[in-house]
């Protein structure tokens, strides 16, 4: 393996444990990619996450209101975003959000996980980042485990938390947290049935939930932060706390539509052409297990790593903070294009369905 700082974030290079030419491949790994599973397990994740995401969209259909619309999109904009923002643990590990819970807890699960769907695939097709035969198992993971673990948990601690606004960012923040070590969990389930290599599950088991419970921390204060803002906003969005009234909430006005749509895309290209510069050059959770482990060498080259997106770098600009900037905008765009698409779409067959 061999890694490098590209356009502010790590760059790690797969082809049989030798490192690429780093003048003509680049590759982040930020999620799973090709060959961390072997195939039958990638080839199940695959057909599991399909029946999910055809569910999901079915359900969205029904659930999500017309005012809770163009949060979908702005959820996947900044989920993506946000993702791109690399941000230290510790002994030489990063994280970044998975954003599964926090999504679940604005929109409800079945929405939640389908914009994180969202998310995950487009960094995979315009990005090269997680692997294509690894969409399965990273939409399980960062998705659906992260939507519906967080979502229960959360709902478990909002019977004993306060009835406010704070009760709603604490249970967030520990639902985004246990959401991280669910998904650790849930790789490592997987790996005991599509090991790439022979470590031992529990090896791998300590190894991932360990770093992730860290990791988890950074999802937590993004999550619960990210809640508070949209409660102060508009509180009437949030499905995690629909049972609450204006009073409860202590939310005395409220922003406009367009006001809360524009905020939101504002946030969200701030995320990826400024803070995102600032993400910190070391592996993240799963990589450093890999590198620790003795597996990393499984990963396999990216078979889109020489798209124009590819490794958040913009092709033919030479400019790392320009290249990352640009690519940031436009994955921000198309998240949110393609996020209010899907939804349009699941809330278009409702109708017809009901016709």
């Amino acid at each position: 393996m061999y890694c490098e700082r590209i356009a502010g974030v790590i760059g790690c290079h797969y082809v049989e444990g030798r490192p690429f030419d780093t003048e003509s491949h680049r590759m982040i790994a930020m999620h799973a990619p090709d060959g961390f599973l072997e195939a039958p397990v990638a080839l199940a994740t695959a057909v599991i996450a399909l029946v999910f995401v055809a569910l999901a969209l079915r359900v969205s259909g029904r659930e999500l209101g017309d005012r809770q619309v163009p949060l979908a999109g702005i959820a996947a904009a900044f989920i993506f975003a946000a993702q791109m923002f690399n941000f230290p643990v510790a002994a030489g590990t990063t994280g970044h959000l998975m954003g599964g819970a926090l999504a679940a807890i604005l929109l409800g699960p079945w929405v939640g996980s389908l914009v994180v769907t969202v998310v995950v695939v487009v960094q995979a097709l315009l990005f090269a980042d997680g692997g294509l035969t690894a969409l399965g198992y990273n939409v399980i993971n960062m998705a659906t485990v992260t939507a519906f673990g967080g979502w229960a948990v959360f709902r478990l601690l909002r019977r004993v938390m306060p009835r406010n606004a704070a009760g709603v960012m604490g249970a967030t923040a520990i639902a985004a947290l246990v959401s991280v070590v669910l998904s650790a969990a849930a790789f490592s389930v997987q790996w005991l049935f599509g090991a790439s290599a022979e470590v031992p599950f529990d090896t791998v088991f300590g190894a991932m939930v360990g770093v992730h419970v860290l990791i988890g921390v950074g999802e937590a204060i993004i999550s619960a932060l990210a809640v508070g803002a949209v409660l102060a906003a508009r509180p009437d969005l949030v499905t995690g706390a629909s049972d609450l009234d204006a009073a409860q909430l202590s939310a005395e006005r409220r922003v406009g539509r367009r006001t809360f749509v524009f905020g939101g895309l504002f946030v969200a290209v701030v995320f990826a052409t400024v803070v995102s510069q600032f993400a910190v050059d070391n592996p993240d959770g799963l990589e450093k297990v890999a590198i620790d482990e003795g597996f990393i060498e499984a990963g396999r080259d990216h078979a889109l790593d020489s798209s124009i997106f590819s490794d958040y770098a913009t092709s033919g600009v030479g400019n790392e903070t320009l290249s990352l900037a640009v690519a940031g905008v436009s994955g921000v765009l198309i998240t949110l294009l393609v996020g209010l698409g899907l939804i349009s779409a699941a809330r278009q067959g409702r109708g017809r369905a009901g016709a």
